[in-house]
């Protein structure tokens, strides 16, 4: 490809600690047009972005390291218009609302398809006509949601969220590293 051809394509910063995952969604976003650049944590990230501040980012939440929230700040600090949407396979309410108040268009739960990923970036509002679950969520999600809830407020500190719920650190860490029970 030349030069004069990745200029007229919008740029993405694909930031995501799977390789695979972003071998493959890097390949797809490609053939949708973008010019993407990938990156494997947020130190990365953020490198790739100062050099070349991107139009567009793909940022996966959990990462070792820091948070892909903090990428999320210091991507709007660097560009206030650049359109970013967060991934993760650990979806919360408190991150999903943090993502967005950082400055997140959009928040999707893996797995989620370069197609998914491009209508995101499309999106400018919410949507009113989508479904309200009547369905209780189940306690293992409840509890999933609220202590994230508490890790969001202590900064990602862990032993503080242990010290708020009232539990060991090491318990609090063995249930950060299951998954909720979908609702």
């Amino acid at each position: 490809m030349n030069d004069a051809n990745a200029a007229d394509k919008p740029s993405l910063l694909l930031v995501d600690d799977d390789v695979t995952f972003c071998q493959v969604l890097s390949a797809a976003l490609e053939r949708r047009g973008f010019t993407v650049h990938v990156a494997h944590s947020v130190s990365q990230g953020l490198t790739a972005a100062e050099a070349d501040p991107p139009e567009y980012a793909v940022v996966d939440l959990k990462m070792p390291g820091p948070s892909g929230l903090e990428l999320v700040k210091k991507l709007k600090e660097l560009d206030a218009h650049t359109r970013i949407v967060v991934l993760t396979g650990y979806a919360s309410i408190a991150t999903a609302v943090e993502a967005i108040k950082l400055g997140a268009i959009h928040y999707l739960a893996k797995p989620a398809d370069a197609d998914e990923i491009v209508a995101a970036f499309q999106r400018d509002s919410g949507n009113a006509t989508v479904a309200v679950e009547t369905k209780p969520l189940p306690l293992s999600r409840l509890e999933w949601e609220h202590i994230q809830k508490v890790l969001t407020e202590c900064g990602g500190n862990i032993s503080e969220t242990a010290r708020r719920l009232g539990m060991h650190r090491r318990t609090l860490q063995r249930k950060l590293a299951k998954r909720p029970a979908r609702a």
